[in-house]
């Protein structure tokens, strides 16, 4: 699941890019378009300007096949001036009808047309000129060109002229043109990156005033939360020591009240079974009763020390762990090793009694679950702490099994886990199917006279 913060991080740049990409889009749109009117423009001036000029050049070649006509002494070679000359005209032709404006107005097709009447005038002119009689051409050859060819060759070129004028003068317009767009589109563009900008700072600013805002609130429910903890610690801290108050005052109780009264009950059954026994009587049922009380008495006793073995505070932990587990060895059928190393001295009550729980607990889960012949339990002193290993050679376990709700393993180990934390340790836990089970508890080690100071 994405964080709230982590979401509106996502929504702020994802918004920003936006803005950018739309941008983006926008700018190279119109760009690409300013460039391919500006390239139309170009490739539509220089091909009209380039049939002008072809145009301009068969007029030209035409006047010049009619001046060598006119100036060759031999008459048979006038039909093939004349085939040079309609071939010429015909080029020409062509150029006119494939031009193709700069700017479609009504002038310029005027101006075309007027050019085409033009060119044909002066066409019909030349072939008038050449349909003369050929024999008096050499002596008439510079009157017809001044007379008669030159004027109408100008006025072809003046048109033509007129023409690839107003051809510039649209070419220089439509570049002035397109110089305002693009100065247009640089403004545009500097007013959306500035818009773009803007939007991109004021998202970031509302991003991150709500990712702060979501942080504060994170931060003081973590808070909250770790407060919650502390007070569930101490809570489960003053729970358990309660409960080993508790478990204490009863098996004094159990000890001290029904024990005595049990031994008193033995001791006036003994009295009564030596007077039946002196009176002859039978004394079976009295040694009955005697024995049923000798064993509620044990029982009693078996009671009092697993709730809180006294021992613990007379002889302490190493004792009073192999007193348990030779108890536990008998009670379940599993062979039970005690280990020590650097246990000599004592630990603070709390300590002692604590790790005590913690090896009680985990025992009894090796019983009911781990079906284990084996099991062996390790206490080593190291210099601040304690190490406490419970392994077995049982069926083991999926370790993640445990977080499973209604999983039995769960309660034991839930129990542990609030001993190992009240005693601020720290716990691991190994295990797999068929491959038994290891738990290791390393605590603090504080020595008792330690506590007794700061009592």
């Amino acid at each position: 699941m994405v964080s709230p913060i982590r979401a509106a991080v996502f929504v702020g740049f994802g918004l920003v890019a936006g803005i950018w990409v739309s941008a983006g889009y926008y700018f190279t749109g119109r760009m690409a378009e300013l460039e391919r009117r500006s390239s139309d423009i170009n490739a539509r001036y220089t091909h009209a300007q380039d049939l002008l000029t072809t145009v301009r050049g068969h007029v030209l070649m035409g006047s010049v096949y009619v001046r060598d006509a006119l100036l060759d002494p031999n008459p048979a070679t006038a039909d093939e001036y004349r085939r040079q000359l309609e071939e010429s005209y015909r080029t020409a032709d062509e150029a006119l009808q494939g031009y193709v404006p700069i700017v479609d107005v009504p002038g310029e097709h005027l101006r075309i047309e007027r050019l085409r009447r033009e060119i044909e005038d002066f066409r019909r002119t030349l072939f008038d000129v050449l349909g003369t009689d050929n024999r008096r051409w050499p002596a008439e050859a510079r009157e017809l060109l001044r007379r008669r060819i030159m004027p109408k060759r100008e006025g072809v070129m003046h048109v033509s002229e007129e023409v690839q004028a107003l051809n510039r003068s649209a070419f220089v317009q439509q570049q002035l043109d397109i110089a305002s767009l693009y100065r247009a589109t640089q403004q545009r563009v500097w007013q959306t990156v500035g818009l773009a900008l803007a939007a991109s700072v004021a998202i970031a600013l509302i991003a991150t005033l709500y990712a702060g805002r979501l942080e504060q609130r994170l931060q003081k429910q973590r808070a909250r939360d770790v407060e919650t903890a502390r007070d569930l610690q101490r809570l489960s801290s003053q729970l358990l020591t309660a409960q080993e108050e508790e478990r204490r005052s009863i098996a004094r109780e159990l000890h001290d009240e029904v024990g005595q009264v049990l031994t008193a009950i033995k001791v006036e059954l003994a009295v009564a079974q030596r007077h039946v026994e002196a009176a002859g009587g039978n004394i079976g049922v009295l040694h009955d009763a005697r024995t049923i009380t000798d064993g509620a008495l044990h029982t009693v006793r078996d009671l009092s020390r697993l709730l809180h073995p006294s021992m613990l505070d007379d002889l302490g932990l190493p004792a009073t762990i192999d007193w348990y587990l030779k108890g536990f060895g008998r009670r379940h059928g599993v062979r039970i090793e005690l280990l020590q190393q650097g246990m000599d001295g004592r630990l603070a009550s709390e300590t002692e009694a604590g790790i005590y729980r913690i090896v009680q607990e985990a025992l009894t889960n090796v019983a009911k679950h781990a079906q284990a012949s084996t099991c062996r339990v390790f206490l080593q002193r190291l210099t601040n702490t304690v190490l406490v290993t419970i392994e077995d050679d049982g069926v083991g376990f999926r370790p993640e099994d445990i977080s499973v709700p209604g999983a039995s393993r769960g309660i034991g180990l839930v129990g542990v886990r609030e001993r190992v934390a009240q005693l601020r340790g720290e716990l691991r836990l190994e295990s797999g199917p068929g491959k038994g089970t290891r738990l290791t508890v390393e605590v603090p080690a504080r020595p008792r006279e330690l506590e007794a100071l700061a009592g």
